[in-house]
């Protein structure tokens, strides 16, 4: 089974580059982030045609998260159990489901801003609804795994410079401690390859030429479960698809399973 993870920074935008990359990689299952999308925009009839469905949780402009599947979507949850809401309104960025023999979610973690904005708050209590509400599939014996966009670097190394992002987001140890108490419930960090450079960075901002200058972070997180990561056969950030005309500011994060 190859399932992967793609921020793809608004669906409607970068529909010619999914459809053509779903069909050149063999993906089984693609966790999609930012949609930036409504239900009734999400392209579910071109995926179809591909032989694909979708499970969706989009309320519109901003954010946004889908499960894309043609080995099966069944026991669909929409939304964060327990998750904390921002400004009155509980945003689209969880949904989970069976695919296959593995559980999987598809995350896009609140960025937090600035570590005095309330988003940053939200943010923290954001996750540690995640901890809870995946902890009995972490410790459970079925595949299971969390993947998406963090918005965090898990560490110094994820970030092309850490003097740049001294006293930022993304790298505080608070959200860092986040991640650990995401690991110490039963979840390990799938490291992927990167095809170029030494550090499979996966998100490289449009300003200031960093993505051909490689000044990038590692953010795209795939934590899985003790029998999901038995079962990675290879783990790869691709790259390739970063470049070019109408590329998304993430690459996605493939994983290649024994399931």
């Amino acid at each position: 089974m190859r399932i992967a993870t793609w921020n793809v920074n608004s669906i409607t935008a970068r529909l010619p580059r999914l459809l053509a990359w779903l069909e050149n990689t063999g993906t089984d299952v693609l966790c999609v982030q930012e949609t930036k999308s409504t239900l009734e925009q999400f392209p579910s009839d071109a995926l179809r045609e591909l032989g694909y469905e979708a499970a969706v949780n989009a309320t519109g402009r901003w954010n946004g998260v889908a499960l894309i599947s043609r080995v099966g979507l069944d026991d669909v949850v929409k939304g964060l159990p327990g998750g904390p809401e921002y400004e009155g309104v509980e945003e689209p960025r969880a949904i989970s489901a069976t695919c296959g023999g593995a559980r999987v979610w598809s995350v896009y973690v609140p960025n937090g801003r600035e570590v005095t904005h309330d988003h940053y708050a939200y943010k923290l209590r954001w996750l540690e609804a995640l901890r809870v509400a995946v902890a009995e599939d972490s410790a459970g014996e079925r595949p299971f795994a969390v993947l998406g966009d963090f918005n965090v670097a898990p560490t110094d190394q994820d970030v092309w410079d850490p003097a740049l992002f001294e006293g930022a987001t993304h790298v505080t140890p608070a959200e860092r401690d986040a991640l650990a108490a995401l690991r110490e419930g039963g979840l390990s960090d799938v490291m992927p390859r990167p095809l170029k450079y030494d550090q499979p960075y996966t998100f490289w901002d449009y300003r200031e030429l960093r993505f051909p200058k490689n000044r990038g972070m590692r953010i795209d997180l795939v934590y899985g479960n003790g029998p999901f990561t038995a079962a990675v056969k290879d783990s790869y950030v691709d790259r390739e698809e970063r470049k070019g005309k109408g590329a998304s500011d993430h690459a996605p994060v493939v994983v290649d399973l024994d399931l």
